[in-house]
């Protein structure tokens, strides 16, 4: 194995591309269904990489997807300059913890994206 680039679901994907972005991450392809709205849109930022894609746009090629927004996922994210980051984006996003230290020696805060998963940034200091 190489990398993991989760293709997390959405219903909004200009909404979660503008929340992204915010938190530094950038377009780096997406997939037009029809005109211009986008299906599936692949996002980076450094070394980390996500998709999403809206639920609609399988529900033929794969019907067992079946869910509500969020979900039991959290994902972790080790960045450099937490304490900045956090300064930057406290203001703008939905903070469900704030930063505070670890007992494993990590600094750590965590939000709720437009989706209603939990991303918890996490720096080694």
């Amino acid at each position: 194995m190489e990398s993991l680039a989760p293709n997390i679901f959405t219903r909004n994907i200009q909404e979660t591309i503008a929340v992204y972005t915010l938190l530094g991450f950038k377009v780096a392809m997406s997939v037009p269904e029809q005109g211009d709205e986008l299906v599936w849109v692949m996002m980076v930022n450094g070394s980390v990489t996500l998709m999403f894609q809206t639920i609609d746009s399988l529900a033929d090629e794969l019907p067992e997807i079946s869910r509500t927004d969020g979900g039991s996922l959290l994902l972790y994210i080790n960045i450099k300059n937490i304490r900045e980051f956090f300064e930057s984006v406290k203001d703008k996003v939905n903070v469900l913890k704030g930063l505070e230290k670890t007992f494993y020696g990590a600094t750590e805060f965590s939000i709720l994206d437009n989706n209603n998963y939990v991303l918890t940034f996490a720096e080694n200091e």
